[in-house]
């Protein structure tokens, strides 16, 4: 008997969660107990044929109108005066409350909330004494409304529209619409292929319009007069100088107004130290390191001085001399030594850096850029490093998870195998990988994605699904995750761009934070390529990265 009783808890909560299955799978005994589950709830309520309430969900309407074939899952909360059409689903943990009206064939996500009142927030009483009031919230027929989605009092959503995860939904929403973000923007037509969104032209044409229009005032405002700064009021330095000259050639087609463009070249050029070949930030030593440095600014200036100047249609005036005498014996032996078990991302940093500075000196054409082998060496040993099971190199930790390998693999592949123009090993292992680091919500929870996170994924995704020859089709290795993906990532990064200010880099420790900035507008503008490139319509955006995060390779192995 007690196993019989806990066969028919299991099955209770089997249902509440897939409700679905109760019209085909349910016993007569448990239609019985369903029919009074429906007649118990309470308030004027008319339920239609072969509808299910999770026996765990909180339902307390004032009126109630369930179409037919409509289901109300586990934990939601229903309150208020709620009408569905038929085939409509309530996911678990949904709240509708208030004034709810919703079409024929609307699906709600899991832990959405459909708020159909408000309350007054007039200065003379408590808020918990204000009066509530209710305009209603009206959803039309063939509605996709996605997790996590928070729908406000006033809004109608249109027939056929989809509203993304974690989309707030403050505004109407035009039928046929594809909406997301915070605030909740249209993003494209459904009916539309190429994803024109109402009002003319696409979301991303548009974005791309007002950023070139306001570059010029965003630039203007990062130069202190002498030299460009990442933030107003912070220090001048190096890589915000790079970073404006990548901004101006993207959305520009040219220098920093600034200064003439001789000027600019003049300048950076003036700051490689010609001894090593390095670059120190401003009033800074370079640090001692007999071939090459394992950390600081110079590492990160070999990339962004090195491409600023190639966009100027120039070059670094010195060969980088740790990357030109380093023999493959030594290059091991440092490799050996790169703090893999705790540090992946440092690894990849230096070796970015190293392979960028190979590059840079076989560019000077003067058969000194690298010591015989070493650029084979480098590839050797990354080649039978990479772990088969994920593709990449270095291990996870139970403090960050996948966080140092995925950041460090993008550091790592951008200057080799990208850079270079040769495959990454394991490619199906890497998209493995990136797509469950990017389920991790500490790093991709709402609101908490920063560039340097977002584009440590969607460059690995991209460089493998061009690798494995799947494009944009429906057919590659896990494609539709991956449009998914970007889809989501695209419509919550366009949102963030700031008039006249550019773009944050966003939250965490590392970075300069969420405040505007150089190196938040440059990043996000070569992750916005990448994201909508996954979707085969970077075209609309009229832009294509030249510098750092150009998509193509900047040399093929062998060519000198």
């Amino acid at each position: 008997m007690r196993f019989m009783d806990q066969r028919q808890r299991t099955s209770v909560r089997h249902f509440d969660h897939r409700p679905w299955l109760f019209a085909e799978e349910a016993s007569e005994e448990q239609r019985h107990a369903q029919g009074e589950r429906q007649r118990e709830i309470g308030g004027e309520t008319e339920i239609g044929e072969r509808c299910y309430v999770a026996e765990s969900a909180a339902v307390f309407p004032d009126r109630l109108r369930l179409g037919d074939d409509s289901y109300i899952a586990a934990h939601a909360y229903v309150t208020g005066d709620v009408a569905t059409g038929t085939d409509c689903t309530l996911n678990p943990f949904t709240t509708v409350r208030g004034a709810v009206t919703l079409g024929s064939g609307v699906r709600i996500g899991a832990h959405t909330s459909l708020l159909g009142f408000n309350h007054s927030m007039a200065p003379d009483r408590p808020v918990f004494r204000q009066p509530h009031t209710s305009r209603g919230i009206e959803v039309g027929d063939d509605v996709w409304i996605g997790s996590h989605v928070v729908v406000v009092d006033g809004v109608t959503i249109g027939d056929h529209c989809v509203i993304g995860a974690g989309a707030v939904v403050t505004k109407d929403v035009p039928a046929w619409t594809v909406a997301a973000g915070n605030p909740a923007r249209p993003i494209r037509d459904r009916r539309d292929g190429g994803g024109k969104a109402p009002g003319g032209g696409t979301e991303l044409s548009r974005f791309a319009d007002t950023a070139r229009a306001q570059a010029p005032e965003l630039l203007a405002r990062h130069w202190n007069g002498e030299r460009y700064v990442d933030r107003v009021g912070a220090a001048p330095t190096v890589r915000a100088h790079c970073d404006a000259v990548e901004i101006a050639d993207l959305l520009l087609g040219s220098a920093p107004a600034q200064v003439p463009a001789q000027e600019h070249v003049v300048r950076l050029r003036a700051l490689q130290d010609p001894d090593t070949g390095l670059v120190p930030e401003f009033d800074e030593a370079l640090p001692y390191d007999d071939h090459f440095p394992g950390e600081g600014a110079s590492l990160y200036h070999v990339l962004c001085v090195g491409y600023a100047l190639d966009l100027l249609g120039s070059s670094l005036p010195h060969p980088v001399r740790g990357a030109g005498e380093m023999t493959a014996r030594q290059l091991v032996a440092r490799l050996e030594a790169l703090p893999w078990r705790d540090g992946a991302w440092g690894a990849g940093a230096w070796i970015d850096s190293w392979a960028t500075a190979v590059h840079w000196n076989l560019a000077r054409g003067e058969g000194g850029g690298v010591e015989p082998g070493a650029r084979e060496a480098l590839f050797g040993w990354l080649l039978t490093r990479a772990d088969p099971w994920t593709g990449m190199w270095g291990e996870p930790s139970a403090e960050a998870g996948r966080l140092q390998v995925v950041n460090g693999y993008y550091r790592l592949t951008r200057g080799s195998f990208a850079q270079f123009g040769l495959p990454v090993p394991h490619p199906e292992r890497v998209v493995d990988t990136v797509l469950d680091h990017a389920r991790d919500s500490r790093y991709f929870g709402a609101g908490r994605e920063n560039a340097c996170n977002v584009l440590d994924v969607a460059h690995p995704l991209w460089l493998c699904t061009r690798q494995l020859g799947a494009g944009t089709g429906g057919d590659g290795y896990r494609t539709a995750e991956i449009r998914a993906w970007a889809e989501r990532q695209l419509a919550s990064a366009l949102p963030r761009w700031r008039d006249g200010l550019g773009f944050g880099f966003g939250p965490g420790t590392a970075g300069p934070g969420p405040e505007t900035g150089l190196q938040g507008t440059e990043m996000w503008l070569a992750i916005v390529w990448l994201l909508a490139d996954l979707l085969g319509r970077s075209d609309e955006l009229g832009y294509r990265p030249r510098g750092i995060h150009r998509p193509e390779a900047a040399r093929r192995t062998g060519s000198r």
